[in-house]
């Protein structure tokens, strides 16, 4: 393994931390938020911390934790499956249309209409999260067996 791969294994089991993954699922409500006020300082920062928080966190003790799971999952659906998370079959198609909902909500939020911006933002947390846990049930049924995955 050459250094780079050794680099972004390190990076994805960081990221496998369980706080790595909740506290990007805030990061919606911040960057709403930072275009509602209209804060350029809040929305840098919060885009920061999406760039760096894959190393915030040490890797998890163990895979029991559902969002780490969620992390590797991800991982394999990307890397073992060699299928792009965009392309237009399911569940990647939840990321789809993901993308115009939250492009809405920062929309909404710039111009200042609260309740759609958080109907529009709370939308596209929850396509996210069902994207997911799609990709987890895929993954516990491929690596780990059907058991896991009907627990």
């Amino acid at each position: 393994m050459d250094a780079l791969e050794s680099a972004r294994d390190a990076a994805w089991r960081r990221h496998a931390n369980p706080k790595s993954g909740w506290s990007r699922v805030l990061l919606t409500p911040v960057l709403l938020y930072a275009a509602y006020r209209r804060d350029e300082k809040l929305a840098a920062l919060a885009l920061a911390f999406t760039v760096v928080n894959p190393v915030l966190f040490s890797p998890p003790a163990d895979d029991d934790a559902w969002m780490t799971r969620v992390v590797l999952a991800e991982r394999w659906w990307i890397e073992e499956r060699e299928e792009d998370v965009l392309a237009a079959s399911y569940p990647a198609v939840l990321n789809l249309i993901n993308l115009p909902v939250f492009a809405y909500a920062l929309l909404a939020a710039y111009r200042k209409h609260p309740v759609r911006a958080a109907v529009a933002g709370l939308t596209s947390i929850l396509l996210k999260l069902r994207f997911v846990d799609e990709l987890v049930r895929r993954y516990d049924v491929e690596t780990v067996g059907s058991e896991s995955a009907n627990e």
